[in-house]
């Protein structure tokens, strides 16, 4: 664009130098330059749950999402439309419609509730499976955690050509020569929105991928997050290979890590499978440091107040200490050790003089704390080695057992049952990582011969987390692929493994697979009916494998057989885990602010103060004055004429982290907001209100 604009400045006619660099302003704004894919229609979303009033944008159950009408009439059940597309009017019955969102409008949503599962209550944590297209389920996501989310782990379709994802409520084949675009345009707009949830200063977006669309996505990711630093590893997920005809057989994928801010991968202790391109030294247990020092800096002249001798005995049995560093003019062969010693020098192994790592002192101190270590006789000297500060505080935190004290004066160390912490290198080959035997296996022992294509490895997604949330115990994670509910399974493992309290949120549609469609369409059901709902995946799959993980049992009730690889936990034994099932729903605008529909907005509230606790709920239509409730960590102001009864009785209350007002006056919301201690306070319903629709112009 630079070398563009230059040369439109170059252009003697102002007239025409003007007309070109508009057209050049606005091919800038329609076109990217770097990675290039078409915008594509507007993304709609059926809301089968949705009432359909005069003005609402419909569209045919069984026709195309985008072929959008407005209902002009109702009438004895029927509804008058006018197409959108050509403005014909016609007439339908009202259970032939379904009403439509289109991306980018203003949308009030609500979490209903469906179902909820508590295997812990004592404990006030509690995970969340959200049922909805994951694009307004993400704007409803942003509202509450924007910029508080720690990790994203997101599957997504991986557009193989074989019908694996729909756009626009079509299935998307090989034989769409759209089809790559289409899913650039699909992830982009639910990539912009997750980028809003995390964390800037120290978070991970990790994405899973496989070869039909790893480069579109690389690009697409530096692309969009170009102050993150970005890895890729190459992961076995099918030791055997999956067939691909006449091509060579798919046995891995790829796992994108966008790391913001300062988040990086830990060290974990992990076995040598993982080792594969790790330096050997990762490998040792107890590190025994050589005292000559290698690399930058390594010569006498580099670093003369480390050129010293260091006194052994002539045996070389016994350290006997060091004498004082040499000045650069000095031979150390005019150096006469003490009768009955041997002088040690920093002297490399071509003979030229070098340094030692630490200095005299250093060294005096470490041997007495027995953690310097004489090796055998060199044809330079002799080897000395010792422990840096890390090693050393594993043996004063019993990491390394002291079985007793060597002849030098060192510690005889125990590490038989120590595993070395290290970060892997980017190839993956984890027996555990096995899709077949780890995720299809397992949800056999659920659900028996019900089928679910290509699950993860449950082992795959919590070791792929667990390096960056290992030392988060309270991270708040999320999956707007959710699929077959993996991550939540693997949070929980995680969980029981550490005593950690991560919580997760996932989200999935309640797509049935086009066989299963066909079928029920054949029986004469519709998206929407109950028939069809009951077979989508949230109810059929993501929610009942949360039941059965945390409860530890299969869909029909027995002991789950076998244990978790690594912990050896039963997973008969489930999880001390709760977990709540919603709906996302759409609310009227006009009701929302008049507190109509405050009942359908607890959750929302609830969802906002952290999920702590059982989700409340409120019986009937009346709108409560106030509700203080510290189970779930939260109050609520209804009536602001009942502040004072209101402030005096939070006084009384510990726990209260939020604070929700309900009243239109800024004023009177200020003033109310002062006199209370809480962290964090919120203006109702305006607060919710203005950030949709602020929202819905980005």
């Amino acid at each position: 664009m630079a070398a563009i604009n230059d040369l439109i400045s170059r252009i003697q006619d102002p007239e025409l130098r003007a007309q070109i660099q508009a057209e050049v302003n606005k091919l800038s704004r329609q076109k990217k330059f770097g990675l290039v894919f078409e915008d594509h229609i507007p993304e709609c979303t059926p809301l089968y749950e949705l009432p359909i009033r005069v003005g609402t944008l419909v569209a045919k159950k069984d026709g195309s999402v985008n072929d959008l009408m407005m209902v002009t009439a109702i009438t004895d059940g029927k509804a008058t439309c006018i197409y959108q597309k050509d403005a014909e009017t016609v007439e339908y019955p009202l259970n032939q419609l379904v009403a439509v969102a289109r991306f980018g409008e203003p949308i009030y949503p609500y979490l209903q509730p469906i179902d909820t599962v508590c295997n812990a209550p004592d404990s006030d944590l509690w995970h969340t499976l959200i049922q909805a297209d994951n694009y307004h389920a993400l704007q409803l996501l942003e509202y509450l955690y924007a910029g508080q989310v720690d990790c994203i782990y997101i599957d997504p379709p991986y557009n193989t050509g074989a019908k694996d994802w729909k756009y626009n409520n079509d299935y998307v084949d090989g034989a769409d020569s759209y089809r790559h675009s289409k899913w650039l345009s699909f992830m982009e707009k639910r990539l912009k929105l997750a980028k809003r949830l995390l964390n800037p200063k120290d978070s991970v977006l990790i994405v899973t991928i496989d070869e039909k669309e790893y480069l579109h996505l690389g690009c697409l990711l530096e692309e969009m997050f170009p102050e993150a630093g970005i890895q890729m590893v190459s992961s076995c997920i099918m030791p055997g290979g999956v067939s691909r005809g006449n091509e060579f057989g798919r046995s891995d994928e790829y796992i994108y890590f966008v790391k913001m801010g300062n988040a990086s991968p830990v060290a974990l202790q992990l076995n040598d499978e993982w080792l594969a391109g790790v330096k050997s030294t990762s490998r040792a247990k107890v590190h025994w440091e050589g005292l000559l020092r290698t690399g930058t800096n390594n010569m006498r002249n580099d670093r003369p107040n480390l050129f010293y001798p260091v006194l052994v005995s002539e045996d070389g049995k016994k350290f006997i200490g060091a004498g004082n560093p040499l000045k650069l003019s000095d031979d150390r062969h005019s150096f006469i050790p003490p009768e009955g010693t041997l002088a040690i020098w920093p002297i490399h192994t071509d003979g030229s003089e070098g340094c030692w790592r630490i200095g005299r002192e250093t060294l005096l101190e470490l041997y007495n704390n027995h953690v310097v270590r004489l090796g055998g006789f060199t044809p330079r000297g002799m080897a000395i080695n010792y422990l840096k500060q890390g090693e050393y505080a594993k043996v004063l935190n019993g990491t390394y057992r002291i079985r007793g004290i060597n002849p030098d004066n060192s510690y005889d160390l125990d590490d038989s049952d120590y595993k070395p912490s290290f970060i892997p290198s980017t190839q993956w080959t984890i027996s555990s990582h096995d899709a077949s035997r780890h995720g299809s296996g397992l949800l056999r022992k659920i659900f028996g011969d019900k089928a679910f294509s290509f699950p993860k490895s449950i082992y795959a997604t919590h070791d792929t987390i667990r390096f960056f949330v290992a030392n988060k115990p309270n991270a708040l994670i999320i999956d707007f692929f959710a699929g077959s509910g993996t991550t939540l399974h693997a949070v929980n493992l995680l969980n029981a493994e550490d005593g950690g309290r991560r919580r997760c949120i996932m989200v999935t549609n309640n797509e049935v697979s086009a066989e299963e469609g066909k079928t029920l369409t054949a029986q004469g059901f519709k998206p929407g009916d109950e028939e069809w709902e009951r077979l989508g995946i949230a109810r059929y799959v993501t929610w009942p494998r949360t039941v059965c993980s945390i409860e530890g049992h299969d869909v029909n009730g027995q002991p789950l057989k076998g244990n978790y690889i690594g912990s050896d936990r039963p997973m008969s034994e489930g999880f001390p885990a709760n977990a709540a099932f919603f709906r996302l729903g759409f609310l009227d605008k006009a009701s929302v602010r008049v507190g109509r529909q405050f009942r359908e907005m607890l959750p929302t509230l609830w969802m906002k103060a952290g999920c702590y606790g059982p989700c409340p709920s409120v019986e009937g239509d009346t709108v409560p004055d106030m509700m203080i409730l510290p189970q779930n960590h939260m109050a609520i102001l209804n009536n602001s004429g009942e502040y004072a009864l209101f402030a005096e009785r939070l006084q009384h209350e510990s726990g209260i982290d939020t604070v929700y007002l309900v009243t239109d006056s800024d004023a009177d919301y200020r003033a109310m907001a002062r006199g209370l201690t809480a962290p964090h306070k919120y203006q109702l319903y305006r607060d919710y209100l203005d950030n949709f629709r602020i929202n819905s112009r980005r």
